[in-house]
């Protein structure tokens, strides 16, 4: 890099807790998309762009097969002094824009709004090698309904 160049800061390493393969449980709720179910999730999240951003893999593992998969780009917006999360996945549309949020002790939270109701995604690590990941929904502008919660260990 040549001189002027910014270099990635503080929240920039507070993105690297999510860095490597997690594996877990998840527990899917009953929703309009099928019924109540166990599933196991792996993420494989990387540094990327020098350290400025934090690229995921996703994948969804049901009945012994893979049957959603997911990519995400998590990163830092100086400007809104907030975290950002761009998420695209095997259900083919694309999000509208980023996901927001905060980090707030050992949790990272975003939120979402699109025209199929908003959503809430909670990064929580228990430790350096726990992490539970819970997806909420709004539909009614009101009431949060979880979606889904997976407890993933660090390989």
């Amino acid at each position: 890099m040549h001189a002027g160049m910014p270099t990635p800061g503080k929240e920039h390493a507070q993105l690297e807790k999510l860095v490597g393969v997690w594996e877990g449980e998840e527990q899917m709720e009953a929703s309009h998309w099928g019924p109540a179910s166990k599933a196991r999730g792996k993420y494989n999240m990387v540094r990327a762009c020098d350290g400025f951003f934090v690229v995921q893999d996703y994948s969804q593992e049901k009945d012994g097969k893979i049957g959603f998969r997911g990519h995400g780009v998590f990163g830092w917006d100086p400007s809104d002094q907030q975290f950002t999360w761009y998420w695209v996945d095997s259900m083919g549309s694309p999000a509208p824009t980023a996901s927001r949020g905060k980090w707030v002790g050992d949790t990272l939270t975003f939120e979402s709004k699109s025209s199929q109701g908003n959503g809430r995604y909670t990064f929580r690590f228990n430790s350096a090698n726990s992490l539970t990941f819970k997806l909420e929904n709004c539909f009614d502008g009101k009431n949060w309904v979880q979606f889904m919660e997976g407890t993933y260990k660090k390989k």
